[in-house]
Formats: structure tokens, sequence, C-alpha cells
């Protein structure tokens, strides 16, 4: 790789690891951000519901956009949108200006992600399997070290330096993008000419609008009654409006032309939709002890922040050292056998988090974030290969799209689970409770992997889509 591509590679790799830095920074936040607005747990998870919901939404829909305005123009400008809201949101009057603010930073680093590996698929035409490799270490890295950079920050100079440290990040990618990204080729007479309804209908804003007002009014109607205690007539109303508009969402979805979220292919291809449902379980699983061991720590053991990201340090430096060996690993012996084994570390580790009691030594924490840690460095890799092996090569594309949506869903669904346990406090019990769920999860994926190795049927479909 020649020093062109090198400083392309930084340039973007700086862009877009700020989604998922400040996706998992904030997990060590949430007990400050409690006291800071004298908030309960539920109204405090938003925080983390609205960034997920905003990047699911604006990755897609960003994507899109690039195809039409320019892919540098799209990332630049993605930049200047991240810069602006990590600028304004420690100066937020209210939680709900925070929540703006969190969303606006989720669009804006959501541009980055969008695009960026389509430049570095584009303009690095040598090696380009390890440039893309490169980049996802970008991403991977940043989610599984941000609960320790976030502890450290926060202990240091308080939860409003989480947004202070993007300034650095975003500011040196902006001045390496200008200059390195190679400028966008015109627009087709056809591109400039498109009308607002054929933009609109290109990206599926009623798609959008039901998806998005269907799972926040029904998010918001589960976690409303949990909060209370109680089922209140408007709670029924907005769970009703919330499960109408995503009903409709499916309808409108099967009959879109460029649907937001292509159902057919799920119903074409069993094998790929099999590996999207494994991943989004995965990430229900890895998100809500993510979300859920720092505010444990902190809340219930009493642990420091910064103590906190020391102990989290260990799932990610697990997550790290793994990845690399579970590569050679699958060149190998394909995915299924790193996933078993990966689903069998998160089943120890989540059978580890139900044996804690509150007079355990914090220290042995680090024995479950050590399983949880091994397993995600196996799945960062095993899912990605899955994914390609159960694939078609023509829908490549819209099958790394979808495995993005089952991410966040996974991700989205794993702040409710905890939201739904846990309610307006943060207690030990509900940790138990959660502890078990994730237990009965990660079983069912040893299962899964289990049954589907010793059928073969990942091999058939691979052959049948080569």
């Amino acid at each position: 790789m020649n020093a062109r591509s090198r400083w392309l590679m930084i340039s973007v790799g700086l862009g877009i690891l700020l989604n998922p830095l400040n996706s998992s920074m904030v997990s060590v936040a949430i007990p400050r951000l409690q006291n800071v607005f004298q908030l309960d747990f539920t109204v405090v998870s938003w925080i983390i519901f609205s960034f997920y919901i905003a990047s699911a939404i604006a990755q897609p829909v960003m994507g899109k956009a690039s195809d039409l305005f320019g892919r540098r123009k799209i990332f630049l400008t993605g930049l200047v949108v991240a810069f602006v809201a990590s600028l304004l949101a420690p100066l937020s009057p209210s939680f709900g200006w925070l929540i703006v603010f969190r969303i606006v930073q989720s669009i804006g680093t959501s541009m980055m992600v969008a695009v960026g590996m389509a430049i570095v698929r584009i303009h690095i035409t040598e090696k380009q399997a390890t440039a893309l490799s490169v980049l996802s270490i970008f991403l991977s890295g940043a989610a599984a070290i941000g609960p320790f950079i976030g502890g450290v920050i926060i202990h240091w100079w308080g939860w409003s330096a989480i947004f202070f440290v993007n300034i650095p990040f975003v500011v040196v990618s902006f001045l390496l993008s200008w200059r390195h990204i190679p400028k966008d080729e015109p627009s087709t007479s056809a591109q400039r000419g498109m009308s607002l309804r054929k933009w609109f209908d290109l990206i599926d804003a009623s798609g959008i609008l039901l998806f998005t007002v269907g799972l926040v009014a029904l998010l918001t109607s589960l976690l409303s009654s949990k909060s209370s205690g109680q089922i209140s007539l408007s709670n029924v109303i907005v769970g009703l409006i919330g499960l109408v508009s995503l009903g409709a969402f499916v309808r409108h979805e099967l009959k879109a032309k460029s649907p937001f979220i292509p159902l057919r292919t799920f119903a074409k291809y069993p094998a790929m939709t099999w590996v999207n449902v494994e991943f989004m379980l995965v990430n229900v699983l890895f998100y809500s002890l993510f979300f859920g061991l720092p505010s444990y720590l902190q809340m219930v053991r009493h642990v420091s922040e910064f103590q906190t990201g020391i102990l989290m340090l260990s799932l990610g430096l697990c997550s790290l050292v793994t990845s690399p060996i579970a590569g050679r690993w699958i060149d190998k012996s394909g995915p299924r056998p790193a996933l078993l084994v990966s689903a069998i570390l998160m089943t120890l580790g989540s059978v580890w988090l139900v044996t804690l009691n509150q007079n355990s030594p914090v220290i042995s924490v680090c024995l479950a974030l050590a399983a949880f840690g091994v397993s995600n460095g196996l799945n960062n890799v095993g899912m990605q290969a899955a994914l390609f092996k159960s694939s078609p090569k023509e829908i490549i594309g819209v099958a790394s799209g979808l495995f993005n949506t089952s991410r966040y869903l996974g991700t989205i669904l794993s702040s409710l689970l905890i939201g739904i346990i846990m309610g307006n406090k943060f207690s030990f019990e509900g940790f138990q409770v959660l502890g078990i769920i994730l237990t009965v999860i990660a079983l069912s994926l040893v299962f899964t992997n289990r049954r589907r190795r010793e059928s073969g049927k990942l091999d058939e479909s691979v052959g049948s889509v080569s």
C-alpha cells in the first residue's frame, strides 16, 4: 500500500470511528447523567435509543445520498455536523436538548460510516481486502475501547468531555480528508435534474417515517408502562399506534420499488436471513452487557467511572487480540466452528454474571468480560464471513446493508431489554434477571450453530450461491 493510500485510510478511519466510539462511551456516563438531570433509568436510556434509531435510519439514507451528491461531500459534511453537535451537546440546557444534539451527532457520524467503506473500495485498488479489514478494526476497536475512554474522561473532566473529545478527531480527519480524498466525479444530468419527489421515492421517505413512528411509539409505550408500574390508556393508545405503524411499514416495504429495508430479500434467501437473525441476537446479548455492566459496577458496587473504564478495558483488549487470530482460523475452517466457540463463551460469561453477588470481588467481573471479549472478536470476523458465504454475489451490497440493520435492531432491543427489566432504578436483582435472559439467548445460539454445523446447511447454501 503506497503513501497516498495510507493517508486516505487514516483520513477515513478517523472519521468512521466516531460513530462506534460515541455509541459505546456513553455506557459509562449513564449514572452521571441520571444524577445531573435528576431522571430515572428508563428516561436516561433514551440517550442510547436515540443514537441507534438515528444511525439505523441515517446510514442507508446517506449511502443513497452519496450516489447523488458525491461521497466526498457527504463525508466532509458529516464531519462538520459531528463537530457542531459535539460542541453544542455539553451546553444543553435540558436532557431533551441533549437528546436532540445526540441525534444530530448520530446523523453526522453515520454519514461517514455510510460512505467511508465505499471511498476506500473505489480509490484503493490494491490490497482492498487488507484496507477494508483495517477499517473494520477502526470500527470494532473504537466500540470495544469506548467504555475505557469514557470512564477515564468522565472521571477527570465530567460527562461533557465525552462530547468534546470528538473535536480533535473531527478536525484532523477533516484536514486530512480535504487533502487526500479525491474529488467526486461530476453529477450526471439525471442526478442534477432529480426532483424532490423522486428523491423521496429513492430513499423511501414514507417507509422511513412509518418505521420511525412505529419504533419510537412502541418503545415509548413499553418503557412508560414499566416506569410508572401501570398500564394507562395513553400508553395503550401509543402502543397501538406503534403496532399499526409497523404493520403499515411492512406492507409498504413489500410494495415499494426502492424499499428502506428490502424485506423480500429475507424471504428469498433463508440462509442469509438466519445469519442476520443470529447477528441480531448476538448484538442483543453483547450490548446488554455493554450497557448493563458499567451501570451495575457504578450503581450497585459503587465503583468509580475511572475503575469501571479500566475493568471494561479487558473486554476491548480481548476482542482486539482475538480478531486477527479468528481471521486465520476462519480462513482455514470456515465461520461455523468459530461462531460455535463464540456462543459457548457467551454462555459461560452469562452464567458467570448470574453467579455474581453483591460481595463478589469486583476483579472477578474481568473473567466474564474476557469471555465476552474473545467471543466478540470471533463474532466480528465470523458473522461477516458467514454473511458473505450465505449471500449471492449480485446482492452483496443489499446484504451488507441488511447486516448493519440487524446490528442496530439488536442494539435497540438490548436497550429496551435493560429498560424493561430495570424500570426506574438499576438494581442488583434486575442485573441477575438480565444475566439469566442473556444465558438463555447464548444457549439458543449454541444450539443453532451446533445444529447447523452438523446438518451442513451453511455449506449447502454456499454451494447454491457461489
